[in-house]
């Protein structure tokens, strides 16, 4: 009985791992197949520009007031607590560093992404999984219209633009919150505070941070695209596909953040 109960759970361990690896190179492969047309200029015309323009709308303008609302926040909140720890300690000189490495080019990027994560990610898996549900994506492909080009491709691209634009504009919140709070709290000068930051920041750290962004946008698309392809013709796959896709999502995430912060450093101690 123990034996037979070992071999049972044996195999159930392979198979998960069996099917986990069948799943991580379906998604590969599709992540190379969108590669593959987001580098040729052939994919791109009128109406994929149009269906681009939307997508960034949606995507980077209609979230502006809850990402600035959130970004002045936890700026605000994490700029005092660094602050106010550093100086307790004795260790002010410090908070430029920990400004640019820990809230810039790591708490910008992170909250970034799990804000569109949240609100888009989640709606494109549940558009394209209902266009699977009432046979839309098949009407597209009958009228010889090519669905990568036309639904995906912009939505990835959109995704990519967002996120990288939207850092960007999380790292401008936290140097003017930092430069307000440093200068009501800290008695710190706009020129010292400047020059702290030019000290402590780096073009390298300005490019890790903007091709992290890229990634993250890349694959907080791609999945979703991907899951909500996989739907059945049932309505009741259409929450599946959105669950299974969002879960792999942050997985993504996390997966993207870690290795991040294992190759960066490697990156920049060979530059």
């Amino acid at each position: 009985m123990i034996y037979s109960d070992m071999l049972y759970f044996v195999e159930n361990i392979g198979g998960k791992g069996l099917q986990s690896a069948l799943s991580f190179k379906d998604a590969m492969s599709f992540s190379y197949l969108i590669l593959a047309r987001l580098f040729d200029r052939r994919a791109y015309n009128s109406a994929v520009s149009m269906v681009l323009l939307n997508q960034i709308y949606f995507t980077a303008v209609q979230i502006l007031p809850l990402f600035l609302t959130a970004a002045i926040c936890l700026s605000i909140a994490f700029v005092g607590i660094i602050g106010e720890y550093l100086l307790s300690i004795g260790l002010f000189s410090l908070f430029g560093p920990l400004l640019v490495n820990f809230m810039i080019a790591e708490i910008a990027p992170f909250a970034t992404v799990l804000l569109i994560a949240l609100r888009s990610s989640s709606a494109i898996n549940a558009e394209i999984a209902v266009m699977k549900v009432n046979k839309e994506l098949n009407t597209l492909e009958v009228f010889q219209i090519d669905i990568i080009n036309y639904l995906f491709l912009p939505r990835v691209i959109a995704g990519i633009v967002s996120v990288v634009l939207l850092t960007c504009l999380f790292a401008v919140v936290i140097v003017v919150c930092g430069l307000i709070y440093s200068g009501f709290f800290f008695n710190m000068s706009a020129r010292d505070y400047i020059a702290t930051l030019l000290e402590s920041a780096g073009f390298f750290d300005l490019i890790a941070m903007t091709v992290k962004s890229a990634v993250f946008g890349f694959f907080i698309v791609m999945i979703p695209i991907r899951h909500g392809t996989r739907a059945t013709d049932e309505l009741t796959s259409i929450p599946v596909a959105v669950r299974h896709g969002m879960v792999n999502v942050f997985i993504a995430i996390v997966i993207i953040e870690v290795l991040s912060l294992v190759v960066t450093p490697m990156i920049s101690k060979l530059i």
